[in-house]
């Protein structure tokens, strides 16, 4: 069973998000609120395994919030649900600590699987989202910093797929290597990188373009 909390300040789409979680086997609905002032009590109280949030909402900002439940509660998943598609609410979305980012005009079918991605250890995001990511590290100012932690070839290819919101399993296939092997790469990544979990190599890869 997957616990979901959801943050929205849009009552129309909260009241068809919650119908939708609802009514998804597997799922169970934690509680559904117009702002996350309560976000933390909550957590504490209702130990949901991922939250939906949007970025836009009054008193605090999705992604206010995002940092202050992952810094009390690194394991709880959030994905971004929102109409932002502008490159520095993203990257500050994923600096925050967000694990996923997706468009409100996602399909249903869609968000459900990435919910249940995102349980699993993805980072789903919207295809727009990503192709803005990689715009970003494409661009003529991109400043690769990767030799300073010398970064093998397939290291960086890896932590590209983690960028892209691959689950091990998808990077695997992806690389055509074995999900052990990933693991066994991830495992110098975080080593190289000083990092101790997917989210912040996602985070130090976007901070400082490694990819």
């Amino acid at each position: 069973m997957i616990k979901i909390a959801i943050y929205e300040d849009n009552l129309s789409l909260l009241e068809s998000l919650s119908y939708l979680i609802r009514g998804t086997e597997n799922f169970r609905l934690c509680t559904a609120a117009a702002n996350p002032v309560h976000v933390i009590d909550d957590c504490k109280r209702l130990c949901p395994d991922v939250i939906l949030m949007d970025i836009d909402m009054p008193e605090m900002t999705g992604i206010e919030a995002t940092r202050l439940v992952k810094a009390a509660f690194p394991d709880v998943n959030i994905m971004m649900l929102t109409v932002f598609e502008e490159r520095d609410k993203i990257f500050e979305a994923l600096c925050a600590g967000a694990t996923g980012y997706l468009l409100k005009k996602t399909p249903s079918a869609q968000i459900i699987s990435a919910v249940e991605e995102l349980h699993r250890g993805g980072s789903p995001i919207s295809s727009s989202i990503a192709r803005k990511v990689l715009e970003h590290f494409a661009s003529p100012g991109h400043s690769n910093h990767k030799d300073m932690y010398k970064l093998s070839p397939r290291e960086t290819e890896i932590l590209n797929r983690l960028v892209l919101g691959d689950s091990y399993k998808m990077a695997a296939d992806a690389c055509f290597v074995s999900v052990g092997t990933i693991y066994s790469h991830i495992n110098s990544i975080y080593r190289k990188l000083h990092v101790n979990s997917k989210s912040e190599a996602v985070i130090k890869a976007i901070k400082e373009k490694l990819i």
